[in-house]
């Protein structure tokens, strides 16, 4: 019987670890552009995460001037954002990654309400190697402020 539930849960965190896509996945040489209106929230761990319907069909001007908060993470954040590009696919929903809930808590991030505005920067997977239209966000624009939840804020 210890065998079989020994398994059955070697299964179940194979399959949670499959599911969860790791930083590594992410192709952290091409920054992308997102802006849309928050469809769905679910505020949990292993990070938050919103699905994203866009709105934005360009770059924003300034993009690459923006400034953001410093972080524990060594993070070229006026490269990331000079180098970021409009999201290519802006048909349907994007589900975007955030950071887990520690680290919203740590940045001082409100708990994100459907309808809400947001924009994002930060990355998909490499070109050719999925279809799915998620992202890992680097930095985040919300209610008039910028977060970099790459880590934590650095002190």
């Amino acid at each position: 019987m210890s065998r079989i539930f020994a398994i059955a849960a070697s299964l179940l965190v194979a399959g949670a670890a499959f599911a969860h896509h790791g930083w590594s996945s992410f192709d952290e040489k091409a920054p992308i552009y997102l802006a849309g209106t928050v469809q769905s929230v679910a505020w949990q761990n292993p990070h938050a995460e919103l699905v994203v319907a866009p709105e934005a069909q360009a770059l924003p001007p300034g993009l690459a001037t923006r400034s953001v908060p410093p972080q524990e993470q060594p993070v070229d954040a006026a490269q990331v954002l000079a180098n970021a590009t409009l999201a290519a696919d802006l048909s349907g929903t994007w589900t975007v990654e955030l950071a887990p809930l520690t680290r919203m808590d740590a940045w001082g991030v409100a708990r994100i309400q459907s309808g809400a505005k947001v924009e994002l920067v930060g990355y998909t997977f490499p070109k050719g190697s999925s279809t799915e239209r998620r992202m890992r966000v680097e930095f985040l624009f919300v209610d008039g402020q910028a977060y970099s939840i790459r880590s934590m804020p650095r002190r």
